[in-house]
């Protein structure tokens, strides 16, 4: 062991290494996987903050999808910096297990299974968070997918599927008797999609109840709210979804804020503008022509977000339809921000 990874004398439990049946995660602050949102070069981007971790966008457990271009998007993992986490959701324990063979076939060291989407149409075929509904295929979905591979299965889920009637401690231990290596917990069941805030209670008492890492998702939105959760929770680890949209730079703060007690300042106008360009860059390199300038626009817009004139801006960088126009038209704006 270096010098450089030796812990920190006191260091926040945050910042230590986590590890998944073997796998070194650096830290414990994780990506949440969100569709259209953590693709390559989201992830990549993340962990150049100071992300421990990061898990693919949900790929449907569907031999028939695997070569869409959306799955092989989402099923790239070039450059990113391990262990590399895919995401898979389905109904059917046999295409469950073999799409977690598949990914491990195509270089993901942890198979992550999706049970917490709340989307209509992920829902409506019984998969991501409709499965809370049927604890006795919960069982039987996680234990043939871990049976499967050779390599750690985690669980991404909510609360329960309806308010009144939360099943995750059950769920829980459902999973960890399956064998399933972690689990991540959103604060909330699938009838409140985002709505109202997260809830914590029953993620610390999963907590209390697991022997495996339990991470804990939901409404966290800056330093401090990290690492209250995660001391109120006691979880492993802390997942950031949403609020990472349009400020990848939060981990650093959080990071920053565990070492120091200090808050960081947003990125100036120059960090900004530098942070964004090479996102572009990355995402028109990644997806081409016309997928990166259509991408692009939702990443955009949630960085420029709050800035003088950006609601003008953005109404004019919509009507771009060429990645040198929009890249120009985005150059353009933060220059004179």
């Amino acid at each position: 062991m270096t010098e450089s990874q030796k812990p920190l004398k006191n260091q926040h439990i945050l910042l230590k290494p986590l590890y998944i049946k073997g796998l070194r995660i650096e830290n414990r602050l994780w990506v949440a996987p969100m569709a259209g949102v953590t693709d390559n070069p989201f992830r990549r981007l993340a962990k150049s903050f100071g992300a421990g971790h990061a898990v693919s966008e949900m790929i449907i457990a569907d031999t028939a999808l695997y070569a869409r271009q959306k799955s092989l998007y989402r099923a790239n993992f070039d450059g990113e910096i391990a262990p590399i986490s895919a995401q898979i959701a389905g109904a059917e324990p046999d295409k469950l297990a073999q799409a977690a063979q598949f990914q491990v076939a195509n270089g993901a060291a942890i198979v992550d299974i999706n049970m917490g989407c709340p989307v209509k149409k992920v829902c409506r075929k019984l998969a991501g968070s409709a499965l809370l509904q049927n604890e006795a295929l919960v069982q039987e979905l996680l234990e043939m997918t871990v049976s499967a591979v050779d390599v750690p299965v985690t669980l991404k889920t909510r609360l329960g599927y309806e308010n009144g009637k939360e099943n995750i401690v059950r769920i829980a231990q459902i999973a960890q008797d399956a064998g399933i290596a972690a689990i991540a917990i959103h604060g909330r069941t699938r009838e409140d999609k985002y709505l109202g805030e997260a809830r914590y209670e029953l993620i610390k008492e999963v907590k209390q109840n697991l022997t495996i890492p339990v991470i804990v998702n939901g409404d966290i939105d800056s330093p401090q709210k990290a690492k209250w959760v995660q001391e109120y929770t006691g979880a492993d680890a802390v997942m950031i979804g949403r609020a990472a949209q349009g400020k990848p730079w939060i981990f650093r703060d959080i990071k920053h804020y565990l070492q120091t007690g200090e808050i960081l300042p947003e990125p100036d106008l120059p960090e900004l503008k530098q942070i964004v360009l090479a996102h572009l860059d990355e995402l028109y390199r990644f997806y081409g022509e016309y997928s990166g300038c259509r991408i692009a626009r939702k990443h955009i817009a949630w960085y420029t977000g709050g800035l003088a004139n950006s609601n003008a801006f953005r109404e004019a960088m919509y009507q771009e339809e060429t990645t040198a126009g929009q890249y120009r038209a985005v150059e353009k704006f933060l220059s004179n921000a």
